[in-house]
């Protein structure tokens, strides 16, 4: 296998201090880095649609809450991970472009629903085929067998992060 940029790091630091453990960062490194080069793929690809990594979080997030295409701030915070704060400044700049909407909730009058409009849907149904066939663009390099292993890997390292 080639020398890679983490490859030349594990082996400077070697020499500079042969009784460090550097076997992490033989795992670690390398996830960083590709981490960083994937997003800048998937950027690319919303940036064609008009669109922040976070507006295409949101939109993606309330189209695939299903008809109606509605959740709470609450919810939409939940499932994309980010305060409500970041939920907002989100939801205004998608609002002042009318691809979603607020409304009052149903239930409580008081509270706010945030709603997916139908150029929103458009353009999140258009942008989400491009991601899709990004990623699989992205991963096509790997076989069947490593991307299976590679799931299991990362979901079992996932999974013990979250305990930690």
């Amino acid at each position: 296998m080639s020398t890679d940029h983490v490859s030349r790091i594990v082996e400077q630091w070697a020499v500079e201090r042969p009784e460090l453990d550097t076997a992490p960062m033989e795992v670690i490194g390398r996830l960083h880095r590709l981490a960083d080069l994937l997003r800048e793929r998937l950027l690319v690809v919303y940036a064609e649609f008009g669109l922040s990594e976070g507006e295409f979080d949101l939109l993606a997030t309330l189209r695939r809450s299903g008809a109606p295409y509605e959740l709470s701030p609450t919810d939409l915070a939940a499932s994309t991970m980010v305060t409500s704060g970041a939920i907002t400044k989100r939801v205004d700049r998608l609002a002042a472009r009318g691809l979603v909407e607020r409304r009052a909730d149903k239930h409580d009058g008081r509270a706010r629903t945030i709603v997916l409009g139908p150029a929103g849907r458009k353009l999140i149904d258009r942008a989400v085929e491009a991601h899709y066939a990004n990623e699989k663009r992205l991963i096509e390099g790997l076989a069947d067998i490593d991307r299976a292993r590679l799931v299991r890997i990362l979901q079992t390292w996932g999974n013990l992060l979250e305990l930690v």
